[in-house]
């Protein structure tokens, strides 16, 4: 083989070690810079984000649940429980372990038989609550809701079935327009209250007490850290902020009154309310019919609400505090002072009184209620009897200006300010409001129809109730409550008794007489049905026309529909020279104010004569709700360290719903 014309280069070895060494230096430099980039990251991440990612971490595992405070009772001036707490089973979501919220709820509502409210009011809760937070679903899962769910329990990570507390009320329809009912918490509640005070909780106040001292109530909100795992079962409790219950409230009321009361207002339209006039404490508030608040705790169905809306009786209007009448002449002791105070009469003053009364140029005659009228009357007489023709005399006199200035003062066409919501003020008319409402002059006649309660003028049970225990304390001004006392975490002062007075120039006999002649009006006048011989009653009875009758025709009862006969009022106190009990009765459609003064005597008799021998208290309660219990029975309910609960009267045994029925109640006496 022929040598190469090329020669092979001699090996440059040095050459070659120090290209290596440089190779080997830049491989090193730049492991060693990435090295460095990557120390640096991993010791920003573990010094810098320390926090952040184990908070991350955290969240994973560990949940920070709140703990929803339990409510505060309410019982009656005797300790008896009128409002508890009860446990149900509910559906919760924890969406933090749901990648599609949405999709699970399609899933789940035919398996929890979800209705559009449910899933409604879970979409505006969850607009507004954290991601970590668990939301309630369904309250109040029936059995075979629970069946259903435990069968495909693993489909559904993220959801889980709890016992939570909701309210029940052991009465029934006995107070329900007192105490009220609380319900789920709708769109314009859910803006306007605290977000973090009602974490985890699902009912507020809708009406009466449990609105109005919804503050006092709800108390705090707690919160747990707990460990679960992937499905949220709580694996450890890792700490611990205990909830601060709401306060318990102590009512004015009386169960045993407002029973007997609401045995008189039995299969008829109307309201009763008895207060204390030295005090203005509310002993008995009865509008009826009444309803069911259980029904509204967990949300009522369609069907039992359109059963209750439509009904023509209208169960969930406040008759007592919302309803407005023609209060007839149950005014006319406190027209008669308002005569007294301007000296137009005096308590010698006579007329003489032949059936009617007419204005000066004007052939319009006034009937008097006895179209022969009454012969010679004085003040006395004139309340006795209830002679029309004296008040229509005395308004002519006193003109409607001077009428509305003193008649105001007794708390006429104004709010009582009772702790009750939605109270309606009435009317006591001027020619001011008409003039401003209607846009005409007022005429002379108008005044001789407000004179004995008709006209414009309207008033609720309760501003009647206050009046007379205006007339019945001299004078003295008290303010109607319904909250007694308070315990619990939050200080609320509450004021008894009197809270100004009446503008009157006379002397306190003067009122002392009015009394004699309220007395009058049972001993022998148109009250004399409810005569006691055990003690004293003032009282005035008052009729109140429903439907208009022309001049010159008589009322026909029997030609009337049920619906258009007068209503039938009373006022009245007891005992009469010592005040301890003052009682309104409404009774629409009654026919004549004796009816209703019917209704009055047996609470002023429980009041005075049983109340302590005999008092009526709760023998045995049904469960009305169509609850489905978690596993604890009311009696069975753990007892507060912090709750006083010693004359507690708890349900015992279960029954189903009913929109239309009144709750059966059974009552002893002791």
């Amino acid at each position: 083989m022929p040598k190469s014309k090329h020669p092979t280069p001699i090996k440059n070895q040095q050459l070659e070690q120090k290209i290596f060494r440089h190779r080997i230096f830049f491989a090193v430099a730049v492991v060693a810079f990435f090295f460095m980039v990557l120390m640096a990251r991993y010791g920003y991440l573990q010094l810098q984000q320390h926090e952040h990612f184990q908070t991350e971490s955290d969240n994973n595992r560990i949940r920070l649940q709140a703990l929803p405070p339990a409510r505060g009772f309410i019982y009656d001036r005797n300790g008896i429980l009128l409002a508890d707490n009860y446990p149900v089973f509910s559906a919760v979501i924890s969406r933090a372990d749901i990648e599609d919220v949405d999709a699970t709820i399609r899933r789940l509502t035919p398996v929890l038989s979800l209705s559009p409210e449910d899933i409604e009011q879970f979409g505006k809760r969850a607009k507004t609550a954290r991601k970590t937070e668990v939301l309630t679903l369904k309250l109040n899962l029936t059995e075979t809701d629970i069946a259903k769910f435990s069968e495909l329990k693993q489909e559904f990570p993220g959801v889980r079935i709890e016992t939570q507390m909701t309210r029940y009320y052991p009465h029934g329809d006995l107070f329900a327009h007192v105490i009220g009912y609380v319900g789920r918490i709708n769109d314009r509640e859910l803006k306007s209250i605290d977000k973090e005070l009602y974490a985890g909780t699902n009912l507020i106040g809708k009406i009466g007490v449990e609105k109005s001292y919804e503050d006092l109530l709800h108390g705090l909100p707690g919160h747990e850290s707990v460990e679960a795992d992937a499905h949220s079962n709580v694996l450890r409790h890792l700490g611990r902020t205990e909830a601060t219950r709401g306060n318990d409230l102590y009512l004015s009321l009386d169960y045993g009154l407002q029973m007997v009361a609401a045995e008189q207002m039995l299969d008829k339209r109307g309201a009763i309310v008895a207060m204390d006039p030295n005090t203005g404490e509310i002993l008995a508030l009865v509008s009826s019919p009444s309803f069911n608040p259980n029904l509204f705790v967990t949300g009522i169905s369609h069907t039992d609400y359109r059963a209750l809306s439509d009904n023509p009786d209208q169960p969930l209007y406040n008759r007592a505090v919302q309803g407005v009448y023609p209060p007839g002449s149950t005014i006319k002791p406190m027209a008669a002072m308002g005569g007294l105070h301007y000296k137009i009469i005096d308590w010698n003053t006579r007329i003489s009184d032949p059936g009617y009364f007419h204005l000066p140029g004007d052939s319009h005659r006034f009937r008097d209620w006895r179209k022969s009228g009454h012969g010679v009357v004085d003040i006395t007489k004139s309340i006795a009897i209830s002679c029309d023709t004296f008040f229509y005399i005395l308004a002519y006199q006193m003109g409607i200006n001077r009428m509305h200035d003193w008649m105001t003062q007794f708390g006429f066409g104004a709010k009582t300010g009772i702790d009750l919501p939605s109270e309606n003020s009435g009317l006591y008319p001027s020619p001011e409001w008409k003039m401003r409402t209607r846009g005409k002059a007022w005429s002379r006649g108008e005044t001789i129809s407000v004179s004995i309660g008709q006209g414009a003028f309207t008033a609720s049970p309760l501003q009647l109730a206050m009046a007379t225990a205006i007339t019945a304390n001299y004078g003295q001004h008290v303010k109607p409550h319904v909250l007694r006392e308070t315990k619990g975490e939050k200080v609320l002062e509450i004021h008894n008794g009197t809270n100004g007075k009446i503008n009157f120039s006379g002397t306190r006999e003067d009122w002392e007489k009015m009394h004699h002649a309220m007395e009058a009006v049972i001993q022998s006048g148109t009250g004399r049905g409810i005569k006691s011989y055990n003690y004293s009653i003032a009282g005035k009875t008052g009729t109140a026309q429903v439907v208009s009758i022309a001049q010159g025709k008589s009322y026909n009862e029997a030609a009337l529909k049920e619906r258009q006969r007068d209503h039938g009022l009373f006022v009245g106190f007891a005992p009469a020279d010592d005040p301890k009990i003052a009682v309104a009765v409404v009774w629409e459609n009654g026919k004549h104010g004796g009816s209703a003064a019917q209704l009055a005597r047996p609470l002023m008799d429980y009041w005075l004569l049983k109340r302590e021998k005999e008092p009526i208290i709760p023998a045995n309660v049904h469960i009305n709700a169509g609850l489905m219990t978690a596993g604890i029975k009311p009696g069975e309910l753990p007892t507060d360290s912090t709750q006083e609960n010693t004359n507690t009267v708890v349900a015992q045994s279960a029954g189903t719903s009913n929109a239309t029925q009144p709750i059966p109640r059974t009552i002893t006496a002791h």
